[in-house]
């Protein structure tokens, strides 16, 4: 009978244990990929398409900071493109630079000093693009961090304020799943120039085979390659392949400032750099021209369009839209 009560206690021990070790598997696993979905509230319409705008760089600090504070504020800088920008249901952009209360140490500077590249942006700014439907914004770029980890953190809670989402920023989460009309999109940082190439590249790819089980497309918006060349380098377009190969629906680019070309690569499109969208660059006409990309979605077959526009930038700060006649 005594043996029979230890092999009784020791089938319970053991099954105890099995239950635990499960049950620690189960949330390590959890925990390792389990991700937010934040849901866009989207004006109601009968429309089936979803379109979702991809800018440029977006630098509001140096020239476009005279420009904005000389006619009337922000609202001045966008106001040709406004109608354009509020046509979709979400835009998405490149957040060249930190929001803080920090004076601006690049205005008026010469181009090529020193604090000439170093940028902050008003915290008027983050209202601004929140009235403007850029709602969701990449901070994986070599200008974020131009105010130290406290300019980041300022940056977050004015984003944060205005209910502007983002993702990327060094150390930090590297992507975010956007929640469309129950569409889950998720959108993967990767950034070129906060780590060792081979790290930030595993890191990605990693980030791509784990959020892709749990949204219906990836987007990859990349911050990399050589200001100012027209075509993208070899690493740029290795990279995308591998993204796509494991599991990228779409590529987005930045950094250059200029717009470089588009590849469709095993049915999915890459767009290498949409180039400039805000800046004070004008010393050249690629540097002038922007792109913008829209992508639409058929919410219930899944099907993908894509329409470009194209943007200028104006010599008193301002964005606009170029028209073919």
């Amino acid at each position: 009978m005594s043996m029979k009560k230890n092999i009784i206690k020791l089938i319970v021990a053991l099954l105890i244990a099995v239950v635990a070790t499960t049950a620690i598997c189960f949330l390590i696993l959890y925990i390792k990929n389990s991700y937010n979905i934040y849901e866009l509230k989207l004006k109601e319409t009968k429309n089936e398409e979803i379109k979702i705008l991809f800018v440029g760089d977006i630098m509001f600090d140096r020239g476009i900071r005279y420009f904005a504070d000389k006619n009337g504020g922000n609202e001045f800088i966008l106001q040709r493109i406004k109608n354009v920008l509020l046509n979709n249901d979400l835009v998405v952009a490149n957040l060249e630079g930190p929001i803080t209360d920090e004076k601006s140490i690049s205005l008026g500077t010469i181009p090529g000093s020193k604090n000439n590249y170093f940028f902050t942006f008003d915290k008027s700014i983050a209202k601004t693009l929140f009235n403007h439907n850029i709602r969701l914004v990449g901070l994986n770029n070599n200008h974020i961090l131009n105010f130290g980890r406290e300019g980041l953190e300022s940056t977050k809670k004015y984003l944060d304020q205005a209910t502007i989402k983002y993702f990327g920023a060094p150390d930090e989460e590297r992507s975010i799943i956007i929640d469309l009309k129950g569409l889950k999109i998720a959108f993967v940082a990767y950034n070129e120039f906060t780590q060792n190439y081979n790290v930030e590249k595993a890191e990605t790819i990693e980030e791509i085979k784990n959020i892709k089980k749990y949204v219906d497309f990836v987007v990859v918006f990349c911050h990399w390659g050589t200001e100012y060349k027209l075509i993208a380098n070899e690493l740029q377009i290795s990279l995308a392949h591998e993204f796509i190969d494991t599991g990228a629906s779409l590529i987005i680019g930045a950094h250059p400032h200029v717009v470089q070309q588009k590849e469709d690569y095993n049915e999915k499109r890459i767009y290498y750099s949409l180039g400039n969208f805000v800046f004070d660059q004008y010393f050249s006409e690629d540097v002038r021209k922007g792109m913008g990309v829209i992508w639409k979605i058929n919410k219930n077959t899944k099907e993908i369009k894509f329409e470009e526009i194209n943007f200028y930038l104006e010599n008193n700060g301002q964005t606009s839209l170029i028209t073919t006649k």
